[in-house]
């Protein structure tokens, strides 16, 4: 299928790309930056971005530096989260600040952020500088709200969607938007932000539900991470309301892992899960519904597939 030929050949350019900027930098940074790199994952992001330019036509330049930014700015984050985490596993790897040290993580990552933006000046397109610049300040603005929710067990769903919007779903939404303006097809850009904000709902709340529910062979990180970390997230809000009795646990700044297992076993029997996962199912079919009023300037047929694919994540 020439379609996903083209994408398949524009995911490969975006990680040679990915790979030379990492490794620019000389020592134990580079190493970090490598690191990070290493760790896979499944560049859903820059998937986004490629998917939502312009059909029928070869991935130009602007579009794959607007898909290598998206991803730098990805990456920056997740070596930022897991300073502030303290986190040891990533994806089932050591994390940056684990392995190097909090010092060289924090580097790493601003490392990160940098070439992410002189990447996306290169493309010449001011709005989709604007817009990604918007997308960093909404992402630092998601961790503050993190940070400040941290161990609140009153904030209820609403909060939780705004602090989703800003961590997740914002960045899936700009990574749509940028396929579509660096492609010369600004019709379809506001259409498939849109889309792509509801693909980040779905697949933060799936997250949050594998932390609650997954193994840590499949998760790559310990279950019951958000509970240790005090974030409360969607499945610990709705086991709430039925358990109120959980918030002595939830309140605590330290739990043992003997709390932690408590917690996930009252989560399970609570139906909190399966409240959450119908959440995430909404969002999925919203974001089809979004897709079918789409411009036919897009990969319409593979980002439904990525909606599919968002939903096998978690059955």
């Amino acid at each position: 299928m020439a379609q996903k030929r083209r994408v398949v050949r524009g995911l490969d350019l975006v990680e040679e790309r990915l790979f030379t900027l990492a490794s620019e930098y000389p020592g134990v940074l580079g190493e970090a930056c490598l690191a990070t790199l290493a760790a896979g994952g499944k560049r859903v992001r820059p998937l986004l971005t490629l998917l939502c330019s312009r059909r029928g036509e070869p991935v130009g330049d602007p579009v794959l530096r607007g898909a290598v930014a998206v991803e730098l700015v990805h990456m920056a984050t997740l070596v930022h989260d897991d300073v502030l985490d303290r986190a040891e596993l990533r994806r089932g790897r050591p994390t940056v600040a684990h392995q190097y040290g909090a010092g060289i993580a924090v580097s790493a990552g601003n490392y990160l952020l940098a070439r992410a933006f002189s990447e996306l000046v290169g493309a010449g397109a001011t709005a989709a500088v604007d817009l990604l610049s918007a997308t960093a300040v909404g992402l630092s603005e998601g961790e503050v709200l993190q940070r400040a929710e941290a161990h609140d067990v009153s904030i209820g769903p609403d909060a939780y969607v705004r602090r989703c919007e800003r961590k997740t779903a914002d960045l899936f939404s700009a990574a749509c938007s940028l396929g579509a303006l660096l492609s010369g097809a600004p019709e379809a850009a506001s259409v498939v932000a849109e889309y792509g904000r509801l693909i980040g709902l779905a697949f933060q709340v799936f997250d949050d539900i594998l932390d609650c529910s997954g193994e840590q062979a499949a998760t790559g990180k310990r279950p019951g991470t958000d509970i240790r970390d005090g974030t409360i997230t969607l499945p610990l809000i709705y086991a709430l309301e039925g358990r109120p009795e959980l918030a002595e646990t939830l309140r605590r700044p330290a739990v043992s892992d003997a709390d932690v297992d408590a917690v996930l076993s009252a989560v399970a029997d609570s139906g909190a899960l399966g409240r959450a996962r119908d959440d995430a199912l909404r969002y999925i079919a919203e974001a089809r519904a979004v897709l079918a009023r789409c411009p036919d300037t897009v990969e319409r047929g593979l980002l439904e597939q990525v909606a599919a694919q968002v939903v096998d994540r978690y059955s």
